[in-house]
């Protein structure tokens, strides 16, 4: 499975925290940017580079992005068809992600996240299987639909 990962500024340390840990852990890692710290870049384009690979290749790709916040990523992120992305804070969040909702896309928050908690996190998140559980299957088929019908509204 191949892992993209995408940071602004705020995030830039923590993914290159990230890549290290996942490189040295076997995980193919694919960085989308930031490539050095700039005080001036915007987290949209980062996002939107993982979230359209992911989108294109959702069964065997997942995407990390962070930003200081978390939440300009992960809006970001769930504009694109097939991107389930999900602001996580915690570890017990990060399986319930993944069982429950089958998120392709984890947003981390710098600002309010130490890296012991990070690391945590994104190990939680990456080995948790989604269950298939029917209940959750039919909410993302549901997922899927809205997706489809949004597609099919005019723009005027």
């Amino acid at each position: 499975m191949l892992i993209y990962l995408g940071a602004d500024h705020r995030g830039f340390q923590i993914k290159e925290y990230i890549k290290v840990l996942l490189k040295n852990m076997g995980y193919e890692v694919s960085d989308m940017g930031s490539f050095r710290y700039d005080a001036n870049d915007d987290y949209p384009e980062f996002a939107s580079l993982v979230a359209e690979r992911v989108s294109r290749d959702n069964e065997n790709s997942r995407g990390i992005l962070i930003c200081g916040s978390g939440v300009g990523m992960d809006i970001i992120a769930n504009k694109f068809p097939l991107v389930r992305s999900a602001l996580v804070t915690s570890s017990d969040q990060a399986f319930d992600s993944r069982n429950d909702d089958d998120a392709n896309i984890l947003c981390l928050a710098s600002n309010y996240l130490d890296a012991e908690t990070i690391k945590k996190i994104t190990l939680t998140w990456l080995k948790t299987p989604f269950s298939r559980e029917e209940r959750y299957r039919r909410r993302i088929n549901k997922i899927h639909q809205i997706e489809e019908q949004l597609r099919e509204i005019p723009n005027d």
